[in-house]
């Protein structure tokens, strides 16, 4: 995937997480979504998600719902990944 730039995440009122550069979807349930990125991982978690667009060719994905974190990952399982929180359910 060469022709992938730079890898941006654009969240929008915490309702709308874009991320660019995913490889594929893991798993996905209404209060968490792993998804393999460039550079790893990348766990989403909330309530009510919705993979509102998922186009592996271009490497967008968008979620919707109410979104309390995002967190990245190495390449590992779930079980054994560390993530850095950047924020947190109110």
């Amino acid at each position: 995937r060469d022709y992938m730039e730079n890898h941006v995440v654009t969240l929008e009122n915490r309702e709308r997480i874009t991320i660019n550069q995913v490889l594929d979807v893991d798993a996905f349930d209404e209060q968490n979504l792993w998804a393999n990125i460039k550079e790893g991982t990348i766990v989403i978690s909330g309530e009510n998600l919705n993979i509102e667009k998922l186009d592996l060719k271009e490497g967008t994905l968008v979620v919707s719902g109410t979104i309390y974190a995002f967190s990245y990952g190495e390449k590992k399982t779930r079980e054994k990944r560390k993530f850095i929180h950047y924020f947190k359910k109110p």
